[in-house]
Order: structure tokens, then C-alpha cells, then sequence
């Protein structure tokens, strides 16, 4: 069911999920099995729980295309060189939907099989605003280690008191701001409108986002706005072996 129409949010999203079986720490990982499924199929339905309309998985290779299918999922192959998710998505939107029928597009990472399905809601919701292009997801660091942690990516954020929606400034993996207050973990999880996906694609890579290795830069060098709302808790991403266990851990206490 897509969300009920509002005078300035896109009214006809579309999620769509990138997967690809080459990850260097963790090969073959949208196909781990996690509690009998998998990984990609758990992060499918926690798509589909967000109740946003059409979801699809766009696929590097055929064998995660079977896997999708399956289970009764949509899934569309896309080129296999692609160097970020970004560019899956975008491809997929276009074989999916030449004719522009979506207005916004949820990209939803195919390493969160314990995503809560408010949180695409809660990105989505950013777009309300019009000013708006993206929408984004962070919460309160609270392990002092991550801090300095260049794999936690933090988002420097512009709020009005007492909001838990803002504007992002910048995104660095390096510990910032500088002095007292709260650091905030971005979340890679992204809804974009669909004018703002196709101008982003269409942008060279930008000097800071070579730098930092976050491509979400590339939007901010070029003007476009990113907003970010704060969420509680971050969801498991599956990089490792080590977090493949403990997405089978989690997953597995739910359904006893």
C-alpha cells in the first residue's frame, strides 16, 4: 500500500534493493543463509513490511535474481560492473519504469536483514518537504570506540532545538564535530526523488567524495539538499563473518 498522497511528498515510491555476491569480507553474502533463508530474502520482506508499494531486488547475477523469484519476489538483473548501489538502482528504475510512473525511489541496502520497516518510512517522510532531494537516516553514537571508527560514517547535521529532522552539512569518516555534544552514525539507507536520483547519476564522482569514499558527497558538492531524521537504534549491517552470526543470532530469537 503506497502512502496517501500529501501536497508536496512524492505520492508513488518504488524500493528497490542492490545486491551483488562480489563483497571482499564477506563473498556471497546476499546468499548466507540466515535462519533458513537467505540473507537477501529476509531483507526483502523487511522491505515489504515498510507497506510502501512495489518493492524489487536489482541483481548482479542470476543467481541472487533465483533466490528472490523463489520466494515469490521481483527481481531485475542489472549490468554486473556497476561501481556503487546507486548505479544499480538507477539502472533498474530505468529497465522497470522508462515512462516515470515512480516519483521517488527507497534505496534499501541488501545487507540490513534485521531492518526495522518504519525506517523506510521515516527517509521517505523527508521528502515532504520540497525543498528536499534526499532523505536520510542517523542516530546517537553511543559506543565511545565508534568514534574514531572510520568504518561508522558520521553526519554533521543542522537541527533547530529540540527537532529530529535536519539538514546534513557533511558526512565524514572522521570524528566530527569537534567539542561537546552527540556525534551521530549516518545510515545508508536513501530515499531520493526521482529528479534528484537521475541528476546524482548523472554528476561526475567529486574531489571529497574520492576522499572520504562516500558517495553521498558527490550530492552535497553539487548543491542538492540531504536531509537526515534521527532514529533510535542502527540496523545490523552484514559486512563480516562475525556480523553474519549475529544477524542469525537475532533473527533466530524472533522466531522462536
Amino acid at each position: 500500500m503506497a502512502p496517501s498522497p500529501s501536497d508536496n511528498g512524492p505520492v508513488n515510491p518504488i524500493i528497490i534493493i542492490p545486491a551483488r555476491l562480489k563483497s571482499q569480507r564477506l563473498p556471497n553474502k546476499p546468499l548466507a543463509d540466515i535462519v533458513g533463508a537467505p540473507m537477501i530474502v529476509h531483507v526483502l520482506r523487511r522491505a515489504e513490511e515498510a507497506a510502501l508499494g512495489r518493492v524489487v531486488v536489482a541483481c548482479a547475477e542470476p543467481e541472487i535474481a533465483e533466490a528472490v523469484t523463489a520466494v515469490g519476489g521481483e527481481a531485475v538483473l542489472t549490468r554486473p560492473d556497476h561501481q556503487s548501489g546507486s548505479d544499480r538502482i538507477y539502472e533498474a528504475l530505468l529497465r522497470l519504469d522508462a515512462g516515470g510512473q515512480y516519483d521517488a525511489v527507497i534505496n534499501i541496502q541488501g545487507d540490513l536483514p534485521t531492518l526495522a520497516p518504519d525506517l523506510p518510512r521515516r527517509a521517505l517522510g523527508l521528502l515532504e518537504n520540497p525543498a528536499v532531494d534526499i532523505g536520510t537516516l542517523a542516530t546517537e553514537i553511543h559506543v565511545d570506540s565508534e568514534c574514531e571508527d572510520p568504518n561508522v560514517v558520521k553526519a554533521v547535521v543542522s537541527y533547530e532545538a529540540g527537532a529530529r529532522d535536519g539538514r546534513a552539512l557533511y558526512f565524514t569518516r572522521a570524528r566530527a564535530p569537534s567539542g561537546d555534544g552527540i556525534l551521530l552514525h549516518h545510515i545508508g539507507l536513501y530515499a531520493y526523488r526521482r529528479a534528484a536520483l537521475e541528476r546524482f547519476i548523472a554528476l561526475p564522482a567529486s574531489p571529497l567524495e574520492a576522499r572520504e569514499r562516500l558517495e553521498q558527497l558527490r550530492a552535497l558538492e553539487a548543491g542538492m539538499r540531504i536531509d537526515v531524521t534521527l532514529v533510535d537504534t542502527v540496523p545490523l549491517g552484514v559486512d563480516t563473518p562475525r556480523d553474519l552470526e549475529q544477524a542469525r543470532n537475532i533473527l533466530g530469537a524472533q522466531e522462536t
